[in-house]
């Protein structure tokens, strides 16, 4: 069975990290842009990091240029920008594509475990969220409108719940 740690990613900094270093947590998966009108959820992305950190939980953000260009920079003008107008200090990655056949690998698996909106795979936009539980396993699938707090509840009884 595919769980988290079967995969890695880059961070904007270039260094290759085994997403098994998140094993045990609750992570939630976005995709993030720029220039996005749903660009200050990173408000609430943060503050979701801020408030469960220190009990198993991490965000992880992956920049992605597929919607309407809206995350045109590379890795440092990405980093500037959630720095200095979020300022944003859980996890960053490299800019994947989530669709199509350059996907990313971590989101093809994330869109085959859970699919969306009228039971398609494909990421319809920014700030698709995905919630991986304790086990590594995907629990549940949010799309751009569901703003971070909305999404308390569910990181509750995910941190609560016991790994199967």
């Amino acid at each position: 069975m595919t769980t988290l740690s079967d995969f890695e990613a880059d961070t904007l900094d270039g260094r290759r990290v085994a997403l098994s270093a998140y094993a045990g947590q609750v992570v939630l998966i976005v995709n993030v842009a720029s220039a996005c009108g749903f660009t200050p959820q990173y408000t609430g992305l943060q503050a979701l990091w801020t408030r469960y950190r220190d009990r198993g939980f991490a965000v992880l953000g992956f920049p992605c240029n597929q919607f309407g260009g809206q995350e045109p920079g590379g890795a440092d003008e990405i980093r500037e920008f959630c720095d200095t107008r979020f300022r944003v200090d859980f996890p960053m990655f490299d800019k994947v594509d989530v669709n199509g056949p350059a996907a990313a690998p971590l989101w093809q698996w994330l869109r085959g475990e859970r699919r969306g909106l009228l039971g398609t795979s494909a990421i319809k936009w920014n700030f698709t969220k995905f919630l991986v539980g304790r086990d590594g396993r995907v629990l549940d699938r949010f799309g751009p409108a569901r703003k971070p707090g909305q999404l308390e509840t569910a990181i509750e009884a995910a941190l609560k719940a016991v790994p199967g």
